[in-house]
């Protein structure tokens, strides 16, 4: 028994290899993809006005494909052994996430990257003839490969997979393979010259009671908000489908809906997935107060809507509007703020307080990394 254990430890590691080299590959592509198609709507703007006609394209290829209904719960579920993917997973939603970024769908890229790297790994493990036990463990070790692929993260994919599929467990079985996947996907994507996302922290507060005070402050404000965030996208995805049954009609209102936004709010600050905002809030040390409820909207009625890609790179936006604007109110650093709220958010949307630590350690670069351990614990709880 011993001695097959060994074995089966063996094999999914050398599988795991193959599999990050393999994730490392597509999460380039992938991103590379989606930095081109966003730089071409930023200069041509007028491809906003393409939003419902690309939303028809989406309904169109899931159907045509037969994987309507097959999105990031469809991957967890395979992971934590339930129906195997469908072939077509990747290729689609590679093609559907392209489409709304091109056309300014307020979404992100982590749903797409991890059924990209489910996508992958069940392929393997028909290839080389897995057991569903291994074949779940291989899932794991997809996700975190593009996860770390896409946003340069290998620690925080490690645990991200480990913990999102079943909260509060973690498969012993699978930690090896998964660690392996995640910094090998990461280094073939360096090498390919995939650019890892980190932002800088000048400024920490000096530790006392006040900045207790203040702490608890960005916190609340981020649990009410976050807790907010999740039932408006449950509710959006629950409701939307009552008041307009078919799916085309819901992509043609929900982009139409999406241009006329745009069109009020005057600018595309809140389409995309909005990292260059992001970016903004650290190097200017400014937003505007509106900004994070704006992009709450923008991004509900996308994911309701039907655009693909995720919700966790606009999750990072709002937290970092929300963070940078309670900071400013009660005297913390701006960007501290921001890095907070980022954080905080990520937790309260995932459930994985283990991934959001190490994402704020990497993100970060381990600046002011104790602060974000309490704070990441207090809102795993509530």
């Amino acid at each position: 028994m011993r001695n097959e254990n060994v074995k089966n430890s063996l094999k999914l590691t050398l599988l795991s290899l193959l599999t990050g080299g393999l994730c490392g590959g597509i999460g380039w592509l992938f991103s590379w993809t989606i930095t081109q198609v966003t730089n071409l709507r930023i200069r041509h703007g007028w491809l906003i006005c393409l939003l419902p006609v690309a939303g028809l394209l989406v309904v169109w290829l899931y159907r045509r494909f037969k994987v309507s209904g097959v999105g990031i719960n469809q991957v967890l579920t395979a992971a934590d052994g339930g129906k195997e993917l469908s072939p077509w997973i990747m290729p689609v939603i590679f093609l559907a996430s392209a489409l709304s970024h091109l056309c300014g769908a307020s979404v992100g890229r982590e749903g797409a990257a991890l059924q990209l790297g489910g996508g992958l790994a069940s392929a393997l493990g028909k290839l080389f003839r897995l057991t569903p036990c291994q074949t779940r463990v291989l899932l794991r070790v997809g996700m975190a490969g593009v996860f770390s692929a896409v946003f340069g993260i290998p620690l925080a994919a490690f645990f991200f997979a480990l913990e999102v599929v079943c909260v509060g467990g973690i498969p012993l079985l699978a930690v090896l393979p998964c660690l392996v996947g995640s910094f090998c996907a990461y280094g073939v994507a360096h090498l390919l010259g995939a650019h890892a996302e980190r932002f800088c922290l000048e400024t920490l507060p000096t530790l006392s009671l006040l900045t207790v005070a203040q702490l608890a402050a960005v916190i609340a404000a981020c649990v009410v908000v976050g807790i907010g965030f999740c039932h408006l996208l449950h509710a959006g995805e629950r409701w939307l489908p009552k008041l307009i049954r078919c799916e085309y009609g819901r992509a043609l209102v929900g982009g139409l809906l999406l241009v006329a936004l745009t069109a009020v709010v005057g600018s595309q600050t809140y389409n995309g997935a909005g990292v260059s905002v992001i970016e903004h809030v650290f190097e200017e040390g400014a937003v505007r107060p509106e900004a994070f409820a704006l992009k709450m909207l923008f991004t509900c009625m996308s994911v309701a809507c039907g655009y693909k890609g995720g919700e966790i790179v606009p999750t990072l936006f709002i937290g970092a509007a929300l963070g940078a604007l309670v900071a400013t109110l009660v005297g913390l650093p701006v960007a501290f703020g921001a890095a907070l709220g980022m954080i905080a958010l990520f937790c309260c949307v995932t459930n994985c307080p283990l991934g959001s630590l190490f994402l704020a350690a990497e993100l970060f670069s381990f600046v002011g990394f104790w602060y974000f351990v309490p704070v990441v614990a207090v809102v795993f709880v509530v």
